[in-house]
């Protein structure tokens, strides 16, 4: 009995000796870098299959280069691109090869215009004979290389040039483009930030052609943003003026065209059809043959197009219908026969169908009640796809291979967690990088047919061991049955958790339709907050409800026309039912959110306001109405259309109900050109004249992200303070 009790005694001196020692976390620490790991950038396979190129800087000569490493053994084998030993070049910012990889296109002086899009000064590098060619002495935007790499296309002030390498030679493709009214070859802004479309151009196979799109932004209504600078610089605003298409309003007038570069001769290509939307054109491995996506306006059609620009004549070769919206096809391959490779969710999940080129179904490469969320490529030799999926779990991803007869299929990296894959050129090794919520990244090299690790490229020890003087709480996954379906959950408690104990709950949610937040893969500042918060006595949940993704086209779908509807129900019932459990506060429960989760917030503590006591919304849509037309209208068609559908869900609808004795903090940044501070100048108006108590504040020039300086700091000890004082 004594030696019992003695030894219960050293062990609780123990555990209190050890959380003495747990080191504290500071918000400087999350917002400074600290917790930064070590990734693998700009990573290239080679031709040879042997070898990769990744772009390094050495901080001691300050010399930005390409270098070569050996697959086998991760030994540089040479340094194939040196900024300080090439005349007329002090740096570069990013580097891509040609199609031989015997040239480079080296970025400079880039300037981000909005989210994928920049412009910079660009230069071509002859990697085998060492020389050095300025693109344009002006900033351009989106150059590319032809495949035999003796051209080069890109765009400036809104029309489309083609360089030759060889004597010089500039052909100004389109003379119509100006800025607001016309652009040849990239997108407007709402094809960039929905579509994920910048360079709305391409060379066929034998770089003899170039099919790209206009845009006609005419009758496009503008919006516009004043930019304060900084004192004493700056005594009057500037403006930005851009065209921004809202739901319900003029789109951009899409066509597509095609330049003959022998014939030097340019054609409109005559669809036969109006289509609102041509999100992707792709050339087939026939250089006459051109594809194309198009769609209409309420996103539930989509059809597939083959152009013979030889004959310029269409013809829709597969369709693509469903009652709420199709998903863009972002994993189109064409195979050397020019059959092809083409993602749809119409058995309900999304998988890999094989077509030849007439549009006939060869085969349903994959299928089961799992999604595929990327496509790596198609092996020739072995006839093998390769492939990412969640089916070793919803919040998980794995890296399998498959026959392209749908039969043989193999995991290549399925451990529970994130993984993700980069081939060899030819497909005999890759790199699986890995992790979870207790993994830092990791990246080993493996060989893909026997699956043999040949080497650990980096593990992230050093973070590793850092972290671990903190001595964080786990990340617990679970799920919640609410309204009928089983959601996904993850919670974070305080390390000293006490069962016995009741504790404050903070909420975090995106929720937007297809988006997943409740992911098992590596911590991300976010998370360290929420750890900091925890150290403080909070309870951290985020469950993804319905219209989340991953879960099926029925589950993602069900909030058409209603975005806001259910998704706030299934928040409001799981802080309801978390606020049951015995260990947890049921009148201190708090829920914040960024973009579509701070127009959730908003939803939940105006219309759950007996559930809530603080809600945080961080540049929020308060109304439908005020967002673009891709996005919503895939989801909710036109205002006109569904009036009820966008008023009865937006929080500027709702502030009547806001009760005074909660607490919310509106959140956003004046020159946000995505959600913008409109959204939360009319909801702030509607608060006044319904004469609630709130906070409120703008961060001056600050886009969507809210960045920059100490800006994202001095957010996070906002927040971090509103929390600690009001729940």
């Amino acid at each position: 009995m004594y030696r019992i009790t003695c030894s219960f005694l050293f062990l609780i001196g123990f555990v209190f000796t050890v959380n003495a020692q747990d080191k504290k976390l500071s918000l400087e620490e999350i917002w400074d870098g600290s917790f930064s790991q070590e990734r693998l950038e700009s990573l290239q396979p080679m031709a040879n299959g042997t070898e990769y190129a990744v772009q390094n800087y050495n901080r001691t000569t300050r010399d930005v280069s390409v270098d070569i490493y050996s697959y086998k053994t991760g030994e540089k084998t040479k340094t194939l691109i040196s900024a300080k030993e090439i005349p007329g070049l002090n740096y570069f910012q990013t580097y891509e090869f040609s199609q031989d990889q015997q040239k480079a296109l080296l970025s400079a002086e880039l300037e981000q215009i909005y989210r994928r899009s920049s412009k910079g000064v660009f230069y071509v590098y002859d990697i085998v004979k060492k020389q050095l060619q300025q693109v344009n002495d002006k900033a351009i935007q989106e150059p590319d290389f032809s495949p035999d790499a003796t051209k080069i296309a890109y765009v400036y002030e809104n029309n489309l040039y083609v360089k030759n390498l060889i004597n010089n030679q500039v052909i100004q493709v389109t003379q119509d483009g100006k800025k607001n009214e016309i652009i040849n070859g990239i997108s407007d802004w709402v094809y960039e930030e929905e579509f994920s479309v910048v360079q709305a151009y391409q060379w066929n196979a034998d770089g003899t052609k170039i099919a790209f799109l206009k845009f006609d932004e005419t009758q496009v209504p503008v919006f516009s943003m004043d930019m304060y600078g900084t004192y004493p610089n700056q005594l009057y605003p500037t403006q930005d003026v851009f065209k921004y298409p809202k739901a319900g309003e003029q789109n951009a007038k899409v066509s597509l065209h095609v330049y003959d570069l022998e014939k030097q001769s340019l054609t409109q290509v005559n669809l036969q059809k109006k289509y609102e939307y041509i999100p992707v054109i792709t050339w087939t491995q026939d250089a006459n043959l051109l594809s194309v996506q198009a769609m209409n306006r309420h996103q539930n059609k989509l059809d597939f197009i083959l152009v013979d620009t030889k004959k310029n004549t269409t013809k829709t070769i597969l369709s693509e219908t469903d009652k709420a919206y199709v998903d863009l096809n972002d994993q189109l391959n064409f195979l050397a026969d020019n059959s092809f490779i083409w993602a749809s969710e119409r058995d309900g999940w999304n998988h890999l169908y094989h077509y030849n080129i007439k549009g006939k179904l060869l085969k349903q490469i994959t299928t089961g009640n799992w999604e595929v969320t990327d496509y790596y490529g198609y092996n020739a030799n072995n006839k093998t796809i390769y492939y990412q999926s969640t089916e070793n779990g919803s919040i998980n991803r794995g890296v399998y291979a498959i026959k392209i007869n749908g039969k043989n299929k193999r995991a290549l990296a399925a451990k529970a967690g994130t993984n993700y894959a980069d081939f060899s050129a030819d497909y005999t090794y890759y790199i699986n990088s890995f992790s979870n919520a207790e993994t830092l990244w990791q990246y080993k090299l493996y060989k893909t047919k026997t699956l043999e690790e040949v080497r650990v490229i980096e593990d992230n020890a050093a973070m590793k061991e850092k972290i671990a003087a903190y001595n964080f709480s786990s990340k617990e996954f679970s799920t919640m049955t609410i309204n009928g379906n089983d959601l996904n959950m993850w919670m974070i408690k305080p390390k000293d958790f006490d069962a016995s104990k009741k504790y404050p709950l903070l909420m975090y949610q995106y929720s937007g339709p297809g988006s997943q937040s409740v992911s098992n893969t590596s911590s991300n500042s976010n998370d360290y907050w929420y750890q900091y918060l925890a150290d403080k006595g909070y309870i951290i949940v985020c469950v993804d409800g319905r219209g989340t993704g991953q879960k099926g086209a029925d589950f993602k779908k069900i909030t058409q026309l209603e975005l806001g509807k259910y998704e706030v129900e299934d928040q409001i019932a799981a802080a309801k039912k978390l606020g049951e459990q015995s260990y947890i506060d049921e009148n201190r429960i708090g829920i914040w959110g960024w973009s579509y989760g701070g127009f959730m917030s908003s939803n939940c503590i105006f219309q759950g306001g007996d559930t809530f006591k603080l809600a945080i919304a961080v540049a929020p849509v308060t109304s439908w109405r005020f967002y673009d037309t891709i996005y919503t209208e895939r989801y909710m068609t036109t205002p006109q259309e569904n009036p009820s559908g966008y008023d009865d869900n937006s929080p500027i609808t709702h502030v009547n109900k806001f009760n005074d004795n909660n607490h919310y903090l509106l959140i956003h940044g004046s020159a946000d050109d995505n959600v913008h501070v409109q959204n939360t100048m009319q909801l702030i108006e509607a608060l006044v004249q319904a004469n609630k108590n709130f906070d409120w504040a703008i961060y001056p020039d600050k886009n969507h992200g809210i960045y920059g300086g100490n800006t994202r700091l001095h957010l996070y000890n906002k927040m971090t303070n509103y929390i600690l004082k009001n729940l």
